[in-house]
Order: C-alpha cells, then structure tokens, then sequence
C-alpha cells in the first residue's frame, strides 16, 4: 500500500501567499511526520502534474470537498482510498491514531498499538 500525499509546490500568485504558507506547512507537517515514522509516502504534486490535480479533485469523496470551489491540498490517500484532508490529519494525530487513519497496522510499541491493546483487553 502507498500513502499518497497531494501537495502544491507552488501556486505562483502573490494574491495567495497567506493561504499558500498555510497550505505549506500543512504538507510539511503531514510529510515530516510520515518521514519520521518511516511511512513510505509518494508526494503528488498537483502543480506540476495536471494528471495529479485532476485525480485529486475527481477522488476526494462528495461528502468532503467544500461547499464552493475544490478540494484544495494537502489531501492523502491510502493507493485510492481516500483518507482525509489535513485536518482530518491532525485530528488523528491528536488521538494517537495516525495508522488507523491511513490504513495501516500500527507497528508493536506504538502509541497507538498500545491503546488498540488496551481497548481489546476491556
């Protein structure tokens, strides 16, 4: 399984370049974290791929573009499994729940392996 990352390197325009920080360091925050768990991830540039922005647009579900304009990144997916946006993320991380989120088995020893033990043993 690939976690698929959809970022935007660039967006050229200065009109944008409060939300383009902000977009930055989401893909940053989501991508130190995958490193540092030694998580393969691809990072799909939605800038430099037309193929990339399109299928990121087409894939995340209905229920979670916004209600004007389009989905905007970072947005990750587990191969084509939609996962979540950065919030979504974030919200996960907070509960030590980052594997659950991706779709994959929390290593032995994790935080979050630990509390699926504690869970199955109540």
């Amino acid at each position: 399984m690939v976690i698929k990352v959809f970022i935007a390197s660039s967006s050229g325009s200065t009109a944008v370049r409060n939300l383009e920080y902000c977009i930055k360091k989401q893909q940053q925050d989501i991508m130190g974290f995958l490193t540092v768990n030694k998580i393969d991830f691809e990072e799909c540039d939605i800038v430099t791929s037309e193929d990339n922005r399109k299928w990121m647009r087409e894939n995340v579900p209905e229920d979670f573009r916004p209600t004007t304009g389009v989905p905007l990144p970072p947005q990750i997916f587990n191969e084509e499994q939609y996962c979540g946006n950065y919030e979504a993320f974030f919200d996960a991380r907070e509960e030590h729940a980052v594997y659950a989120f991706l779709g994959l088995t929390a290593p032995p020893g994790s935080k979050e392996a630990e509390a699926l033990a504690r869970q199955e043993q109540q």
